[in-house]
């Protein structure tokens, strides 16, 4: 980590953070660990916090959780949300999976946001993406109805794996089913990051997709 990462871990992460493995069973009390009781979203892979500290603190009123594996990407998240001075976010290290599987309950999320997951482009590799059948009904599982699961990418054959998986959950419905291959518009809140300047100036295409639990 950078000296200033450094600093911002060791400021911040005892109070806004905790590896997955540290939870104690059962549920995350998110109500206790933010003081107050709001909307939960939460977002898997978090990267290097340039899109989600923005996202906190344009969202004041939702109590916002990322979790990340990346140890410095989680220090420059506290970084930004820190000179952003929001207080509506908390942060887990870890594996999404066992975070949802053990420590969320059924129905409590409001929103799952998926932006850009590593897209493991190599075919012998796909069986790792984080978006396949067995952890979108996961996902679902854990939105009440009305919930949004948000995903993006730029990459083409990763957001049709996505489409495909979502389509064949019945528990989701596309919000933009009527729209041209289902594809949500690019919202105007989510920022646009160096990273996704770069998929344009590549010459690849962002792909959205909004779905609700019903």
């Amino acid at each position: 980590m950078t000296v200033g990462q450094q600093r911002a871990w060791d400021r911040h992460w005892a109070e806004l953070g905790s590896d997955v493995t540290a939870l104690p069973e059962g549920p995350l009390d998110v109500e206790s660990w933010f003081g107050r009781s709001a909307p939960v979203v939460l977002e898997i892979g978090s990267g290097m916090g340039e899109t989600t500290a923005q996202l906190v603190a344009a969202q004041p009123d939702v109590n916002y959780l990322a979790v990340e594996v990346y140890k410095p990407g989680l220090a420059q998240l506290m970084l930004r949300a820190e000179k952003l001075e929001v207080s509506n976010l908390r942060l887990l290290r870890g594996d999404a999976i066992v975070l949802l599987r053990e420590h969320v309950e059924p129905g409590s999320l409001d929103e799952v946001r998926i932006y850009f997951p590593d897209p493991w482009p190599k075919k012998r590799h796909h069986k790792r993406r984080l978006v396949q059948p067995e952890s979108v009904e996961l996902i679902t599982s854990r939105l009440r109805p009305g919930g949004v699961l948000h995903l993006a990418t730029d990459w083409e054959n990763y957001a049709e794996q996505m489409r495909e998986v979502c389509e064949a959950e019945s528990q989701l419905s596309n919000r933009y089913a009527g729209e041209p291959g289902g594809w949500a518009p690019r919202p105007d809140w989510r920022p646009v990051t160096k990273f996704e300047n770069r998929a344009h100036d590549e010459g690849r295409e962002i792909h959205d997709l909004i779905y609700e639990r019903v």
